[in-house]
């Protein structure tokens, strides 16, 4: 069975290489992907993965805007009823990591993490769940 992923850019950040590069490295694994693209809010976020019918949610945060946003989403997901798990990568200071866990998130990923890693925590978030 092959998992279904969504990937989304939360917020106003505008840089989309990186959740495209992840996106293709999620494809190349052998997922199905789902890219929302630029500018989510996490309401938007919690209802695409919903009537996607996906395995993970994927989320790239580089504005700085992960405390805020990530746990949003994982808090609309769980009023809606849904386990789905989230994980967030991109700019985390390594202090934030453990609060965004302690909020929901099911793993963190910083900038040059392999293929193998990214691949790896999508696959073990879904188990997980």
């Amino acid at each position: 069975m092959s998992l279904r992923v969504l990937v989304a850019k939360v917020g106003l950040d505008g840089h989309d290489r990186g959740v495209k590069v992840v996106a293709r490295i999620l494809r190349d694994a052998g997922m199905e992907v789902v890219y929302t693209g630029l500018r989510q809010t996490p309401e938007m976020v919690a209802a695409a993965a919903i009537d996607e019918d996906v395995d993970v949610v994927g989320l790239s945060m580089l504005s700085g805007g992960h405390m805020a946003l990530a746990p949003r989403v994982v808090e609309l997901l769980r009023a809606e009823g849904s386990d789905i798990p989230v994980v967030v990568g991109g700019i985390i200071p390594e202090q934030d990591i453990e609060k965004l866990t302690g909020a929901g998130v099911a793993r963190v990923l910083h900038p040059g993490a392999s293929a193998d890693d990214v691949a790896g925590s999508v696959r073990s978030a879904a188990e997980d769940a």
